[in-house]
């Protein structure tokens, strides 16, 4: 609460210190709802601001960190919008039951993960953001991005098709790297 109260009195050592405290965890948020290093360094620098000036709203309820990524995370979503104006979604509702292998995703660590992730295109990597991530119902996750739930559904079935394709493209090219480097270790097959 110190370093609430220092933001709040304008203390630049202490929004310095709040900026520190939180801006990997936050950073981490934003790359995963962009498509680059540049969109998310973007999106932090604009979610900070935000926070900064929206401190005096926050009431104690909850934990300030939540507070904060809730911020983060309407950040990302204003940005999808604006560069998705006019932008028509296609819904595909037979798509939403299409399972992904559980298994195939434990190969990969949470980075690699991560950077697949940001391959997804825009609409797939949100609802998949929204909906696996921050924990978002379709029907909230239609509101917040004026689209129907089926758009949101089939939103997330694509993206988890998608990622599933990338995740084994993934697999089976370090599996050739591996059989490649294998046929040059001697007493290696």
């Amino acid at each position: 609460m110190r370093l609430l109260n220092g933001c709040l009195a304008g203390n630049r050592i202490a929004q310095e210190e709040l900026y520190d405290y939180f801006s990997s965890t936050m950073f981490g948020i934003c790359l995963r709802y962009s498509a680059d290093y540049h969109t998310a360094e973007d999106l932090l620098q604009e979610g900070f601001v935000k926070v900064f000036r929206n401190l005096h709203k926050y009431r104690g309820d909850g934990s300030f960190e939540g507070w904060i990524r809730r911020i983060f995370v309407n950040t990302a979503i204003e940005n999808y919008r604006k560069v998705n104006n006019g932008v028509r979604i296609i819904e595909l509702d037979c798509l939403y039951n299409q399972p992904i292998e559980a298994n195939v995703l434990h190969e990969l660590a949470a980075e690699d993960l991560m950077r697949l992730v940001q391959k997804l295109p825009h609409g797939y990597r949100m609802a998949f953001n929204l909906y696996c991530i921050e924990g978002y119902t379709h029907k909230e996750i239609a509101e917040k991005l004026s689209v129907s739930e089926g758009t949101s559904k089939s939103q997330l079935a694509r993206s988890k098709t998608y990622l599933k394709k990338l995740v084994q493209e993934r697999i089976e090219n370090e599996e050739k790297s591996v059989e490649r480097a294998g046929k040059f270790i001697p007493g290696f097959s």
